[in-house]
């Protein structure tokens, strides 16, 4: 169901039946809050009893097409899209609570470990260091943010095709202990979009399955 956040920020939250094992706040990809995301976070508290939380990366904005969205990154403020974060993260209220994201939102949920709210973090193929497109006063590094939070575990799931994350970005985040699982050949999104035509199933089923004996 959706939830206003205390900043305004709509959200999904997707309740299991019976006892939340954990929370998971859930950052949508560049496209935003939709319904492939109101049922994945579904299915996740359906199949691992987790309280999900799914805020929209644009809130206000929400009308912007792809092609805008790909440009206007930078004008997002890392103080805000954080904030609204660790606000879902309160939405859950459970405790521990991790934070998941792809895409543009996995890049997010790697600067949100400096926020000390989670206790791990899952980036699905997110930016380790900014575009030069994306760079801006607003908008830290992930690298320099994630350096502020060494006590948080993090993974990493990315493809070796991805021209988003180059492989040498990937040994970077390796470099700070993160653990990076690497799919030979995959391109960006072949995860979390079965319509995308990048769309692995079979790496999608490990990548899922790495996932949740992570968060376990």
């Amino acid at each position: 169901m959706r939830i206003d956040l205390p900043s305004g920020t709509p959200a999904e939250l997707a309740r299991p039946d019976g006892v939340a094992r954990r929370g998971l706040v859930l950052i949508p990809d560049i496209g935003g809050l939709r319904p492939l995301f109101d049922h994945l976070c579904a299915r996740l508290a359906d199949e691992h009893g987790w309280v999900v939380v799914a805020p929209e990366p644009w809130p206000g904005r929400t009308h912007l097409p792809l092609e805008e969205r790909l440009t206007a990154v930078g004008s997002i403020d890392d103080a805000d899209i954080l904030g609204d974060c660790v606000a879902a993260a309160d939405a859950t209220g459970v405790e521990p609570v991790a934070v998941l994201g792809f895409c543009m939102g996995g890049m997010v949920a790697l600067k949100a470990a400096s926020t000390d709210r989670f206790d791990k973090v899952v980036s699905f193929y997110g930016m380790v260091r900014m575009p030069p497109q994306w760079r801006s006063t607003g908008q830290a590094e992930p690298l320099e943010l994630l350096a502020r939070a060494p006590g948080v575990e993090v993974l990493a799931i990315c493809g070796t095709a991805d021209p988003w994350v180059p492989v040498e970005h990937l040994d970077d985040l390796e470099a700070t202990g993160a653990t990076v699982v690497r799919y030979e050949g995959a391109d960006h999104g072949f995860v979390h979009d079965p319509d995308r035509p990048a769309h692995r199933p079979t790496d999608a089923a490990d990548a899922w399955n790495r996932v949740a004996a992570f968060l376990t």
